[in-house]
């Protein structure tokens, strides 16, 4: 399908180097985190599941926390009450038998484009290259809840697991947070791909193999790693129980 190619030049400014750089500082505490909180002794492979969890929860929590708290406490006001951008996607206007507003709000325009606070100018760098992120697209906000709320926690919680060595509740809860994982990145996309990719810009470099590429691909890389290894453990778990079950008849 095709995509949308902007005519504006990239521009690398301050917040740029910002936005990236507080990946890089979350990646970090995820790390010191992992040695902080894990024996020495454990496997490299769980420290590495340790880490991207903790990463993800604090990505979830902080970063994509802020982005909803802008789609909510962050709006300017029309002067004229009427039909505004904050429509759930292009390709439901035709179809919807009335104006939809976020929140029910005609007079407001809701999301990170109306702020001034570091947050809302990480928002609008990454909405260079996704535009909805600017604002407050139902499709968004609506798997954005689910994420924050929900998925946020989760990951705290494999963590936790992880630090405790529990491999009996490890695999499901983190098989189970990596499926929705993979759902909500399938969601966040398919809308644009049935539209033609109306809202991405990837028109340089940054904006196609950095924010939407890199950023989202470890959003499916990782997951399907943990499916991967959640169904090789928990079948070895199945083995050991099964010949157990054989050796007591």
């Amino acid at each position: 399908m095709d995509t949308q190619q902007s005519s504006s030049s990239l521009v690398i400014d301050q917040t740029t180097v910002l936005s990236l750089l507080a990946t890089v500082i979350i990646l970090l505490a995820a790390y010191i985190s992992s040695r902080r909180l894990l024996s020495p002794t454990i496997h490299l492979k769980l420290r590495i599941l340790f880490i991207w969890h903790a990463f993800d929860a604090l990505i979830h929590s902080i970063l994509e926390g802020s982005f909803l708290y802008h789609c909510f406490f962050t709006y300017i006001t029309l002067h004229t009450p009427g039909s505004t951008s904050d429509y759930p996607h292009p390709a439901s206007r035709v179809a919807s038998p009335r104006a939809i507003h976020f929140l029910s709000h005609s007079d407001r325009l809701y999301g990170s484009r109306h702020g001034d606070s570091f947050t809302a100018r990480l928002w609008m760098e990454y909405a260079k290259a996704d535009h909805r992120w600017g604002n407050a697209d139902l499709t968004v906000v609506s798997l954005e809840l689910l994420t924050v709320f929900v998925a946020g926690p989760l990951a705290i919680y494999v963590c936790e697991l992880i630090r405790r060595r529990d491999e009996s509740k490890l695999w499901f809860w983190a098989s189970s947070l990596a499926t929705a994982e993979l759902y909500g990145g399938f969601m966040t996309f398919a809308p644009e791909w049935l539209s033609g990719n109306s809202n991405l810009d990837t028109s340089n470099f940054l904006y196609l193999w950095v924010y939407l590429v890199f950023f989202n691909t470890l959003w499916v890389g990782f997951p399907l790693w943990v499916l991967y290894e959640a169904r090789k453990n928990i079948g070895i778990a199945f083995a050991k129980a099964e010949k157990g079950t054989k050796k007591d008849l």
